[in-house]
């Protein structure tokens, strides 16, 4: 084996070890990097200058401008979900629990993790394509020689935006899953109406909400901050803004569905439904 990692090394071709130390070593460093710009924008809300008219125009680019892709995709949500757990239910004769269902299954988990996987992919890489062209452009530096801070100025009125707005939409995306469940299970199942409305409204408990509200608060965190240390960390060009704006959706994405496992354990065990 050392025979061979020397023949790579004389060729200039990287041992197996070498590249595995090396992917390690960035790694680490990327995630130091980001916990330090993540930290720094949570800091800074805390100081001045507060610049509010950013804040204002990016929630109005993440909250506007996502409205009608999530009010459409939790629309169909909530249909699809009807009709595979109605199938399931009527083999039993229990239909009427279709509405205990859907309304479970939106709240805790689909309205958050759908509405962030959807926003990550417009807004996440929005943010890392703006400010990946602002740094190769170099405006982030005469930013910098001026005076003014790019985490206060750039980074928190996103960040700010998108924890203020996504828990909107996703209150707007489970009342219209909702919607369209109801809809489906009217016209498909012939369930009565106030049955559905009343069975999925009971079946919601305060920890339920809880659960979908404090999800929607940390997948906005993560989805902003990604796409915000994407877009100050792009090298190579005009290349890498389009690296970075492709790796600011994958990371987003991929933090969101795994970090939402730790939350629902610690959700489900704190209302007392772990086991």
């Amino acid at each position: 084996m050392g025979t061979q990692n020397s023949r790579l090394d004389a060729l200039g071709l990287p041992s197996a070890a070498g590249w595995l130390s090396g992917w390690l070593k960035h790694s680490f460093l990327a995630v130091q990097d980001y916990s330090f710009l993540a930290a720094r924008s949570l800091t800074s809300w805390l100081g001045g200058p507060r610049y509010f008219t950013d804040a204002l125009e990016q929630m109005d680019i993440v909250g506007v401008g996502s409205l009608a892709i999530v009010l459409l995709t939790g629309l169909f949500i909530g249909g699809i979900m009807v009709l595979q757990t109605g199938s399931q239910f009527a083999r039993f004769g229990q239909t009427a629990l279709t509405g205990d269902a859907v309304a479970l299954a939106l709240v805790r988990e689909l309205g958050p993790t759908i509405t962030g996987l959807l926003v990550a992919g417009r807004c996440a890489s929005g943010m890392a394509s703006e400010l990946g062209s602002m740094l190769v452009t170099e405006q982030v530096d005469a930013m910098r020689a001026m005076g003014t801070d790019p985490v206060r100025k750039l980074v928190v009125p996103r960040v700010l935006a998108t924890v203020a707005m996504l828990p909107l939409l996703v209150v707007l995306a489970d009342f219209v899953g909702l919607t369209g469940g109801f809809l489906v299970s009217t016209f498909s199942l012939r369930l009565d109406p106030v049955q559905f409305w009343r069975r999925a409204l009971d079946a919601l408990e305060f920890a339920d909400l809880m659960q979908g509200f404090t999800k929607s608060l940390i997948f906005g965190f993560i989805l902003s901050t990604v796409g915000c240390y994407q877009g100050l960390s792009v090298t190579g060009g005009t290349e890498g803004v389009g690296r970075a704006t492709t790796r600011a959706v994958v990371v987003s994405s991929v933090t969101i569905l795994v970090s939402d496992l730790f939350l629902t354990r610690l959700a489900l065990f704190f209302a007392g439904k772990g086991f």
